[in-house]
């Protein structure tokens, strides 16, 4: 059962949320601007908050990026409600703990009734890469790198894909002033989605997060900055119009290489500028590759890249424009599957 609701969470009065055992499932994004207070502070009033699953350490705190649990946690309880704010990229840490939180419930003979509240996507409708042609993660969404949907609209997909039964409510992003005005990355998502352009650069620099070149975590830029101490970063490294590579150095605080001098550039969006950070990530880790024997494209790059056109190209077997033919038509694709999935008026979007 799915249903769509305009209404805030605190105003909904199934009797699973305000008399039912609840467990809050949320992060730090669940703070509501309009009544200055978390969402679990709406169900310890009414006495009836049970759980609350959150990120294990203060924010920002390094590592402090997913969400501890097992199956057994859900036992007992009449509703999760589930809010985080998801960036807009399939291998994002707490999405897919919630997508483990879906498939959980749906192995349960009788558990909890799902609530989603809705955050709009920081990333926007624009979409980058490819789907999965080949098993990975179990609890990573078979979804474009950059999918363009909200947290909702992802599970409502998921929960279609595994053909999931459970009471699956979806609370509406736009139910409140907060929703409607407070940019969505006002609050820092994630310890390494602090920055404003951040969720451009995820779809592609999540892939480097596999590589033995760092996307500046430990910095205070994550994924604007690419590099490692054996980059001689003297070169020009291609880049899409409107997207500039300024040399640079940094020193990462924590993370790959922490403690240590980093060569490489910091990527720059032009105002305006169209980004598809999927294609231009595979691109420059092609040509750093074949300029750096140190370079490496391990095995957990490829699993999360689950592609064997792009895998091919990392290898140096064929050119870059079969790559982009290949995106493209795996883009129109996954727009084509995701409209089924929309519950608001704006659609997805290829980068052009």
């Amino acid at each position: 059962m799915f249903s769509f609701r305009t209404t805030p969470i605190s105003e909904q009065l199934d009797k699973a949320l305000t008399e039912g055992r609840v467990a809050c499932f949320c992060t730090p994004g669940c703070w509501n601007a309009a009544t200055q207070e978390y969402l679990w502070d709406v169900f310890r009033r009414r006495g009836n908050l049970v759980r609350v699953f959150s990120p294990s350490g203060a924010e920002f705190a390094a590592g402090a990026s997913r969400i501890d649990f097992d199956a057994a946690d859900l036992e007992g309880l009449d509703a999760v409600v589930v809010e985080i704010q998801d960036v807009g990229v399939r291998y994002f840490g707490y999405t897919r703990d919630v997508m483990r939180l879906l498939s959980f419930r749906a192995r349960m003979e009788d558990g909890p009734a799902i609530y989603i509240v809705d955050h709009l996507n920081p990333a926007g409708r624009a979409v980058e890469g490819t789907i999965p042609v080949v098993d990975g993660d179990p609890w990573t969404p078979r979804v474009a790198h950059r999918h363009g949907l909200t947290l909702g609209e992802l599970c409502h997909l998921h929960c279609s894909e595994i053909d999931a039964r459970f009471p699956l409510h979806v609370i509406s992003a736009l139910t409140g002033a907060a929703g409607r005005e407070l940019l969505p990355w006002a609050i820092a998502p994630a310890p390494d989605v602090t920055g404003l352009f951040s969720c451009d650069m995820l779809g592609g620099g999540g892939l480097w997060c596999k590589t033995s070149v760092t996307p500046g975590i430990g910095t205070p830029r994550p994924y604007e900055y690419i590099g490692a101490p054996f980059i001689n970063n003297g070169g020009i490294p291609p880049s899409p119009p409107g997207v500039l590579m300024r040399p640079c150095e940094f020193t990462p605080a924590y993370g790959l290489y922490a403690g240590e001098v980093c060569r490489g550039w910091q990527i720059i969006l032009l105002p305006g500028a169209q980004y598809n950070s999927f294609l231009h990530a595979v691109q420059l880790m092609r040509w750093i590759a074949d300029r750096n024997s140190q370079f490496e494209l391990g095995q957990g790059l490829l699993d999360r890249i689950c592609d064997p056109v792009i895998s091919e190209y990392l290898r140096g077997g064929i050119t870059f424009d079969i790559v982009q033919e290949h995106v493209k038509g795996e883009e129109q694709k996954w727009i084509r599957k995701a409209k089924r999935f929309i519950l608001y008026e704006d659609q997805p979007y290829r980068i052009k």
